[in-house]
């Protein structure tokens, strides 16, 4: 388990009016739920949670919430999280009660490494993540922190699948076609560059012709 702490309190109050009230003080409204036990609303200080948040393995560990006034431990994953559609601040957190040898399925970042290592991109090609996130199974407390994709000698045109990828031990990605997840393409600056110098030397060619005709 990791060494992030989630304090919260327990929530009396539910419903639209209520979380708003709480909102308006400085409070996130969640609530903690799984492993065949009752609901727990709670509610935690806006501030210290929008800072975890901003850590990826914050999304991917499991750690405990201590709920005051409430007995027991809570050792969680972080489900999911709702966002207000126009200030992109959080309106709500879901914690998914786990244990140790849980199997579990959750989404994963993608992350390219080593690319000062790769042909392509020396020679002005970018690395272009297909997939930005993969949905993994594994146990709950071996959740990779990211899935490692090794740019080391990619050519300009390499594309990566899925089954060229070496996954964390323990970690799959099921799938029924070998999609691709990254590829380094050319500069598209370039290629509608070459394109408008063609479009002018093609313009010049008629004029020429055009002027010899006269």
């Amino acid at each position: 388990m990791s060494d992030f702490i989630v304090e919260a309190e327990l929530r009396e109050e539910t419903g639209r009016s209520a979380t708003r009230r709480l909102r308006r003080t400085g409070k996130t409204p969640g609530i903690i739920y799984g492993s065949g036990k009752p609901d727990l609303p709670v509610t935690m200080e806006y501030f210290v949670v929008s800072k975890l948040l901003e850590q990826e393995a914050f999304h991917t560990s499991m750690f405990e919430v201590k709920v005051k006034g409430s007995r027991g431990k809570n050792t969680v994953l972080l489900k999911d999280v709702q966002y207000d559609p126009l200030m992109d601040t959080v309106t709500h957190i879901d914690f998914m009660r786990v244990s140790a040898s849980d199997a579990i399925t959750m989404e994963v970042p993608v992350v390219a490494i080593n690319t000062d290592a790769c042909p392509g991109v020396a020679q002005g090609g970018m690395v272009a993540l297909i997939r930005h996130a993969l949905e993994v199974s594994c146990r709950a407390d071996s959740i990779p922190e990211s899935i490692e994709i090794d740019c080391t000698g990619l050519e300009m045109g390499a594309t990566v699948h899925i089954e060229d990828i070496q996954l964390p031990e323990g970690t799959e990605v099921h799938h029924d076609v070998n999609f691709t997840v990254l590829n380094i393409s050319p500069p598209k600056a370039a290629s509608g560059g070459n394109a408008e110098v063609e479009g002018e030397e093609d313009g010049d060619a008629a004029a020429d012709e055009e002027t010899a005709s006269e």
